[in-house]
């Protein structure tokens, strides 16, 4: 389909609560929003990158850049066939993953509204609900955790994240431990240990946790299958894994034994669904990880979770964790068996609501054929 225009809006939005990471703490967070025309239709996606470069290199003014003065030439004007056209098309622009996948968001939703079909069907999903669970931050204290846990427990979660760094790994995990002895608990480290240092986490081994989550240089495969080797708890690769070479290249090297699929870390929807079925061919495990989305990414992010492979608990979770007032008109609700149900509709499934995008809007603009 010919794409008639590009728009980018730079949105703002308060979250419900801090959230904080081995890399920073969140208290707003920002991202882009791109709305692709075509055929009288309009599709949304969503550029999760946000304002500092922490998790990752991308932030949203490299992300805005790239978007309106690289991408969008290869885009406006042309004829798209679908997400492999378009990720052929931008193969010449090196890395900056996280802008590539918004717009093949939003191609995606395109194609779906006007094929009549849903994300879920478009990716052949097998499941009509997703189970879900909750990424915590770092919390003052211990007990505090304990505390937060519990909150979102009474909530219906039934599947918790934690995040860990240096010094506050083993008393946090314990204590949640020890208070929850069969919760679905696992922890993430975001990059923040050595191969020396992590050698901590040892005291954790034993706590029966899903996963620990990237504890090693964000650019790291290797040293991650020493660590691998070393514990019992499997490990699971989020910011190493870039494409689905780095995950081919993962499970080669036996570096992990599970791996966090975000689709906008690898570039888009296309690049999610191929690692799913790299790992799903091998029986390694897969599930969804989050980036704060909004109910844009929300959606997105819930049909692909429907593939059969994602057999653990995503950290998609509920609007209401994140935001008071999102931005899109449907609001994501946890089920009672710690669930969400997949939208339906064609497309992403969701609609927008104009006057909260436009009340989160820091500027906009629309580039045309």
């Amino acid at each position: 389909m010919k794409i008639e225009s590009l728009t980018l809006h730079h949105v703002s939005m308060p979250l419900v609560a801090p959230f904080e990471t081995s890399f920073g703490r969140e208290t707003v967070r920002d991202c882009i929003i791109v709305e692709l025309r075509a055929e009288e239709l309009t599709g949304y996606g969503e550029c999760v990158a946000s304002r500092e470069p922490g998790y990752n290199y991308e932030t949203t003014g490299t992300a805005w850049h790239i978007l309106k003065d690289f991408i969008a030439p290869l885009v406006v004007g042309k004829d798209i066939l679908d997400a492999n056209d378009f990720q052929k098309r931008v193969d010449g622009i090196r890395g900056h993953h996280l802008a590539k996948a918004g717009v093949e968001m939003a191609l995606w939703d395109l194609l779906g509204k006007r094929d009549g079909k849903s994300l879920k069907e478009m990716f052949g999903g097998a499941r009509e609900r997703v189970e879900v669970g909750v990424s915590i931050g770092i919390q003052e204290s211990a007990s505090a955790l304990v505390r937060t846990v519990t909150s979102y427990l009474e909530q219906g979660y039934r599947r918790v994240k934690i995040k860990i760094k240096p010094g506050r790994e083993v008393e946090e995990t314990v204590a949640v431990r020890k208070a929850y002895p069969d919760l679905r608990l696992q922890v993430d480290a975001n990059s923040a240990y050595t191969l020396e240092s992590a050698l901590v986490l040892k005291a954790i081994d034993d706590l029966d946790l899903l996963l620990i989550e990237q504890p090693l240089f964000e650019d790291d495969i290797w040293d991650h299958r020493k660590l691998q080797a070393e514990f019992k708890t499997p490990i699971c690769l989020d910011e190493s894994v870039v494409s689905p070479r780095h995950a081919r290249y993962a499970l080669e090297m036996e570096a992990c034994r599970i791996i966090n699929v975000k689709p906008a870390r690898v570039g888009g929807l296309s690049q999610g669904i191929a690692i799913h079925d790299l790992c799903h061919a091998q029986n390694i495990p897969v599930w969804c990880g989050g980036m704060l989305e909004t109910g844009i990414g929300r959606a997105s992010n819930l049909a692909l979770a429907s593939l059969p492979g994602f057999i653990l608990p995503g950290d998609i979770s509920a609007s209401d964790r994140y935001y008071q007032r999102d931005i899109t008109n449907e609001r994501f609700v946890l089920n009672d068996d710690s669930t969400i149900t997949v939208p339906t509709e064609p497309g992403l499934g969701v609609t927008i609501d104009e006057a909260a995008l436009k009340e989160f809007t820091l500027s906009e603009i629309t580039l045309k054929a």
